[in-house]
This record gives C-alpha cells, sequence and structure tokens, in this order.
C-alpha cells in the first residue's frame, strides 16, 4: 500500500520550490507533478487544482508561522523570529511572501493569522504606554513593511542575507515608528 502522506508531502515540496523559482502562474501542473515524481492524476487525487494547492500550501504554513510568533511577548522578538524563519527556511518564507496577495483572500476570517498577532501585540503596548503612536493598524502596517521589505530586497538580490543580522536594526527602527515625536501628526 502507498503512503498518500508521503506523496502529499513530495507535491507540496516540489511546488514550493517551483512556485518561488518560476512563480505560481509559470509552473504547470505538468510541472509539479513531473517535479514530485507522480502522475500528473496522482496530484489531482491530493489537490482539486493548482489554485486549491497553492491556497492549501499558503493556509497551513501561514498559520503555523502565526503559531510560532504568538508565544512572543516583545516586538524585538518577533523581528527576530520573522528574521530567524526568513533564514531557516528561505523558500518557504518567499512562498509566504511572494503568493500571499493571491492567497489572503481565501484564508478564513479568524484564522491563524501572523498580522493578528502581530497587530494584538502593539495594542498592548499603546495600553500599557510603551506605544505612543494610538493607531495599531498603522502601526502594524509600518511594523510589516519594515520587517517584509528587507525580506523582498533578499528576494530580489538588492540584499545580502542572512536578515537576521539585521534584527537589532529593525527592531530599533520599529521603535521608532511606533513611538514618533510629539510634534509628528499622528493618530
Amino acid at each position: 500500500m502507498r503512503d498518500g502522506q508521503s506523496t502529499r508531502r513530495r507535491i507540496d515540496d516540489a511546488a514550493l520550490r517551483l512556485f518561488v523559482a518560476k512563480g505560481v502562474t509559470e509552473t504547470s501542473v505538468r510541472d509539479l507533478a513531473q517535479a514530485a515524481g507522480i502522475a500528473e492524476g496522482t496530484l489531482y487525487r491530493h489537490y482539486a487544482s493548482k489554485d486549491d494547492l497553492v491556497a492549501d500550501l499558503f493556509a497551513g504554513n501561514y498559520a503555523a508561522f502565526a503559531r510560532r510568533l504568538a508565544g512572543l511577548e516583545r516586538l524585538d522578538d518577533v523581528v527576530a523570529e520573522v528574521f530567524r524563519f526568513h533564514d531557516e527556511n528561505p523558500t518557504l518564507f518567499r512562498f509566504l511572501l511572494l503568493v500571499q496577495h493571491q492567497a489572503l483572500p481565501r484564508v478564513p476570517d479568524g484564522a491563524d493569522n501572523p498580522v493578528s498577532v502581530l497587530k494584538a501585540l502593539i495594542e498592548r503596548g499603546i495600553r500599557e504606554g510603551a506605544i505612543t503612536l494610538t493607531d495599531a493598524a498603522l502601526g502594524t502596517a509600518m511594523v510589516l513593511g519594515l520587517m517584509l521589505q528587507p525580506a523582498t530586497a533578499v528576494v530580489y538580490g538588492r540584499l545580502d542575507p542572512p536578515l537576521s543580522r539585521f534584527a537589532a536594526t529593525i527592531s530599533a527602527a520599529c521603535w521608532r515608528a511606533l513611538n514618533p515625536p510629539k510634534d509628528t501628526d499622528h493618530a
């Protein structure tokens, strides 16, 4: 009897590699099957379509990443963990980064979500007085930009990894963004 979990793992691993290397649109079902060492029909026994494969890979890994961040108490630790995750598994990180705009609409409301984890941390900082910016959504967006743009620069060869070497610098920039000077107009 064949191990369906092993086949699915091969499909998922091949898909991550191909989606990051070629792009989702440019990767065909034939490419996926060939890279996983299976017939195209076998792929359809595990996923109804390539879009379902993308959605499943994204949702499961996005939720796992949220759980990885959820136990952290400090923003500095979140920044360090995001960059550590990038350095430990750049293919998965790039996949989550590059397909988020395509896949996020299919993630159900209330699902484990790294953005919600970060926002809750910022809201707590506002309540406790550690953060002077009063708009948690704006603060979350700014911190995400400060973390994700360097990762995007690595993807496009404009910044050399590892990202973890920038954690302290990015963390300090996040704190400055969340605590603007008093004369700055902020909500």
